[in-house]
């Protein structure tokens, strides 16, 4: 493959194989220099094959990779960083017994002149430097476990803009971010890419990708689709590179009657979370639930779920006030839930798809105390075909299917126990756009069999889409109730910055 001197980074006719099955097939990817380069597609069209073959943890069967004019087809980690590519991983790879400092430099330290000991005093400054250009407030001998999620990314993006890096692969950097935060990164890259730095940018965030990118390239089970400037696309025509059809809407209306009260939470609080929530769900409504990080949106939802306690205020199910001590009671009351982080408390990784789907049903499928294997097995196909779940088989392993299929899977297992109230916090986070959409629908059809859904979620436009009423929360208190009619983004971010 000639070089072109107008990219940095050249792929051309890249095929990766796993036990038979093409997760790439002649795949191929330019990107200039000093460029915000999208890769988009959906969960399995091969993004993850191909930033691990660029960053040396696979080796393509066939294809070229060139780096500034040298081939790096069969580059190992250390050498593709010591050449100047850097990633920035979605599950974040950082040392929580470490320092900030200790993290961003881990494995390219300096030692003192002493004994050999590690110069913690130079890394701090080195940290502290660094932390300050890109205008992150964080001290570099702070301990990583004690940082928010939030804080954690921002020091995964510094540890790889301090490789001095020329190429800088992101994935999903945003998903942990508040809107300043964004904002933060997005001058960050700015930066970067007016000093000739490209930046290789991966988000499930259409907002995001028209925002920042210059190029996007699209590709489409395991094989490229095409290449096209930001400024020639719009949504629409991206979503059908992406999914290989048109979603005609991808927030469906659905006009339903609003029902009954199923929840009313009447002065709830928790120190240092929330204090003084009053607000009720109805059957057949969706009530949306907006705030910035910190704001207590989740808090708020563990603790209606039985997963803390909170120190006074009072919860009415069904008209009834009740003390959920334990997540089995808000299940048995008919109160299902999906954790924004599915992989820690959605599902068991090593379970398969069946096993986890009827987890929290496993009542309805015994006899005698003994489990009927057929009974369970139905019940779990008919949740896959009904949410259309692509799985090998019933029996796979959950942990080996796309995060929205991981998603289906934690929605299914909520709905097998028959619920009346659903609280979905941030079920679409991390899932590919046609995953979204069919999510999307079925949040509407649970509106119209008349079950509550409170929809917690940090995209505005998904809150605007589906939402039936808004709370917004700012700082743990709620701020603003906002009609269909009243609501908009702009109205929305105003009382979520209240002080």
């Amino acid at each position: 493959m000639q070089a072109n001197q107008d990219y940095i980074l050249q792929v051309r006719g890249l095929t990766k194989t796993f036990s038979g099955v093409k997760a790439l097939d002649n795949v191929q990817l330019a990107v200039r220099r000093g460029e915000v380069h999208a890769l988009m597609g959906e969960n399995g069209a091969g993004k993850s094959t191909l930033m691990k073959i660029l960053i040396g943890l696979e080796t393509p069967d066939s294809g070229e990779i060139r780096f500034e004019g040298e081939d790096l087809t069969t580059g190992h980690v250390r050498d593709v960083m010591k050449k100047g590519i850097s990633m920035i991983h979605q599950e974040m790879l950082l040392v929580p017994e470490l320092t900030v400092a200790q993290n961003i430099f881990l494995g390219r330290e300096k030692n003192g002149k002493l004994f050999s000991w590690l110069n913690d005093r130079n890394l701090n400054h080195q940290a502290a430097e660094l932390l300050k250009q890109m205008g992150v407030n964080i001290a570099p001998d702070t301990p990583m476990k004690r940082l928010s999620v939030a804080q954690m990314q921002m020091v995964e993006i510094a540890k790889a803009i301090s490789n001095d890096a020329k190429v800088i692969i992101m994935d999903e950097p945003t998903s942990a971010l508040s809107d300043k935060e964004v904002a933060t990164l997005f001058g960050i890259i700015k930066d970067l890419t007016a000093k000739g730095v490209a930046i290789i940018y991966i988000s499930h965030k259409m907002d995001e990708i028209f925002a920042i990118s210059d190029t996007i390239t699209v590709l489409r089970d395991g094989t490229y689709i095409g290449t096209k400037p930001a400024a020639e696309l719009d949504i629409d025509t991206l979503i059908t590179m992406m999914v290989g059809r048109k979603i005609e809407s991808l927030f469906p209306s659905s006009k339903t009657e609003r029902g009954n009260e199923v929840l009313s939470v009447k002065n709830l609080s928790r120190q240092g979370e929330f204090e003084d929530i009053s607000f009720s769900a109805y059957a057949g409504e969706v009530l949306g639930i907006a705030g910035l990080m910190g704001a207590g949106r989740t808090e708020i939802a563990r603790t209606i779920y039985g997963l803390d306690k909170p120190d006074s205020g009072d919860i009415y199910v069904q008209g009834e006030r009740i003390d959920i001590k334990s997540p089995q009671e808000a299940i048995e009351r008919g109160i299902g839930y999906v954790s924004e982080d599915r992989k820690k408390l959605g599902f068991i990784p090593r379970l398969s798809v069946r096993q986890n789907i009827t987890l929290s049903s496993l009542r309805q499928h015994a006899k005698g105390g003994l489990l009927q294997a057929k009974s369970e097995l139905a019940a779990a196909q008919t949740v896959i075909a009904d949410l259309k779940i692509k799985a090998a088989s019933p029996n796979q392993s959950v942990v080996y299917l796309s995060g929205g299929n991981q998603q289906k899977v934690v929605i299914g297992k909520v709905l097998l126990s028959s619920p009346s109230l659903v609280i979905l916090d941030e079920p679409t986070r991390g899932i590919d756009i046609g995953a979204k959409a069919e999510i999307y629908k079925l949040i509407n059809q649970l509106k119209e069999k008349g079950i509550a859904v409170i929809l917690i979620s940090s995209e505005l436009p998904e809150l605007l889409g589906l939402s039936d009423r808004i709370l917004v929360l700012a700082k743990g208190k709620l701020t603003a109730t906002l009609s269909t009619d009243e609501a908009t983004q702009e109205t929305i971010m105003r009382y979520a910055m209240q002080p």
